[in-house]
Order: structure tokens, then sequence, then C-alpha cells
């Protein structure tokens, strides 16, 4: 009796214990939870919507300039390798998007499989030296994706680090396509590289979005449609997307449906898609059209 009593106050004492140091906790999370309902109409007021910027939840005020994603989530759908829009706001075309780490295509082979059109990368910039060069298999892949049919795009992979820069990669961009037609636009793709030495790395949005602009308008000075490649954290955190609004955006956002606040007319829904024809994996998209 004496051994079991003594246990038993054992244990109360350290239900008490436990009691004592939850309570600075519990304390604190119902002040958080009184500072929300305090602070739940301002941000109502203020219009802020929540959102996924890729790395988990934020918090944004819609740019009125910019016009809104209409897509539902429920319209999309998984069949095989694609991803398909069911719905019936937009016409949607499958695509890819290819530069010479895709080596050997066979183009009539990738129509055949349903693909409607390719954006092909042209060139890029050096990271590390800046020099700028153009994709080993963009003549080829040029010419062979128009003769399978296909609706043709370019893009340059940019580490322009100012607005002189920029304008220096579209006149590289003009010179190498010399006037060629093309059926979708050509893009601006700036991205940061992982390695510490990229030439880019840090740059700041003002300088960033200064180049996707001049960029995107020497482009269309040459009688070509621009447009703008990026992620969901760049669109969020790098871009002021406002005063790109007049140019085709591209979201990259793997996944089940585009969730991008805005609307963009081309989503890359999986980077690593198989398509036939294509002997390593390639990026998929979906271009929305009919708007």
């Amino acid at each position: 009796m004496g051994r079991i009593g003594r246990c038993r106050s054992m244990s109360a004492s350290n239900k008490k214990k436990i009691l004592r140091r939850l309570w600075p906790a519990l304390l604190v999370f119902l002040a958080a939870l009184a500072a929300l309902e305090l602070l739940w109409p301002v941000l109502r007021q203020s219009g802020t919507v929540p959102v996924n910027d890729g790395v988990g939840t934020i918090y944004i005020v819609p740019d009125p300039a910019l016009p809104a994603n209409t897509l539902d989530s429920g319209d999309f759908t998984r069949q095989s390798d694609a991803v398909l829009y069911t719905g019936s706001r937009y016409t949607a075309s499958q695509g890819v998007d290819v530069s010479e780490w895709q080596r050997e295509i066979r183009w009539q082979e990738v129509a055949d499989g349903g693909i409607d059109f390719a954006v092909i990368r042209c060139g890029y910039r050096r990271y590390v030296s800046g020099s700028l060069e153009q994709d080993t298999f963009f003549e080829e892949n040029y010419s062979a994706a128009g003769t399978a049919g296909l609706r043709r795009g370019v893009y340059f992979f940019s580490q322009a680090v100012s607005v002189a820069e920029a304008r220096e990669e579209a006149a590289f961009v003009l010179q190498m396509l010399a006037g060629r037609p093309l059926e979708l636009p050509i893009f601006y793709d700036w991205e940061t590289v992982t390695a510490e030495e990229g030439r880019a790395n840090g740059l700041d949005g003002k300088t960033v979005t200064a180049c996707a602009a001049a960029f995107c308008r020497a482009i269309e000075q040459a009688g070509y449609t621009a447009g703008i490649y990026f992620n969901l954290q760049m669109g969020y955190h790098t871009y002021n997307l406002s005063p790109l609004k007049d140019y085709t955006l591209w979201i990259a956002e793997p996944g089940k449906y585009p969730s991008f606040y805005y609307h963009a007319a081309l989503w890359q829904y999986d980077h690593s898609g198989t398509v036939p024809g294509i002997d390593t994996p390639a990026d998929r998209n979906l271009l929305f059209e009919g708007l």
C-alpha cells in the first residue's frame, strides 16, 4: 500500500510540473489567437490573399494591373505522362521546351505523339565568363520542328547583370533568327545558378525586371512577340510584373495545376517528362489560348 501510494503521489506531482511548464506556451498561443482576431479585419480590408510561393504560404496584395489566373484546379487531370486541361474556358495545347541537353530529337515522332509546339533554346550567356553562345542544336531543332508541323518559340537563358547586357542578348537572338518566322514568343529566361561563382547571383529584383523589360522591348521592336519565363519564387519575390504585363508570361510550376495568382499563358508542368521522340527527360508544357 505504501509503495503504491508513493507512486500515485509522484505521478500527481509530475502532472503539476508539466502543467506549470505548459502554461507559458498556452498563454502565448492564446495571445497569438487574440492578435490574429484583431488583425484579421485589417488583413481582409487590405485585400491580401494567401498564395504558395514554392516554399510555403505567403500573403500578397494582388496587383490590379495584372489579370488574375482564372483556371480552375478541378479542370486538370493526369493521363499517362501528360497533364490534360478539361475545362471549356480555354483551348490548351501540349508542348515541350528543349535545348542541346536533349541531344538528337526525332521531331516527327514528337508531333505524332500529340505535341503541338516547341520552345527551343536558341542560346545562352555563360554564368561565369558572361560570353554569349548559340545552342549547338538550335538550328537543327528549329528546322526539324517546323518540318514536323510544330509551332515554334524560342528562349534565351540570360545571365545579364545590366540593362545593356540584356539588350546585347536580345541583339544576339535577333541576329541568330535573321528574320525567320516564329509562331510563338521569344522568351527571356533569367535565372540564378547553384554555382557560387554565378555572375548574376544576388542581383536585385529591380535590375532583373529592368533587364527583362529591355530584352522584351528590343524583341518586339524587331517584330516578334516577347515573353518572360520564371518560377513561383521569382514571380512573387524577384520580378515586378506590372511593367511586364504586356508580355507573355510563362510560369514554371511542376504539379497538378497552375496555382500562380496571375494569368500565365504558358505553364511548365513537368521538369522530367517523357515525350515520344526524345530520349532524355524533357520539360512538358500547356499553352492556354482563346482569352
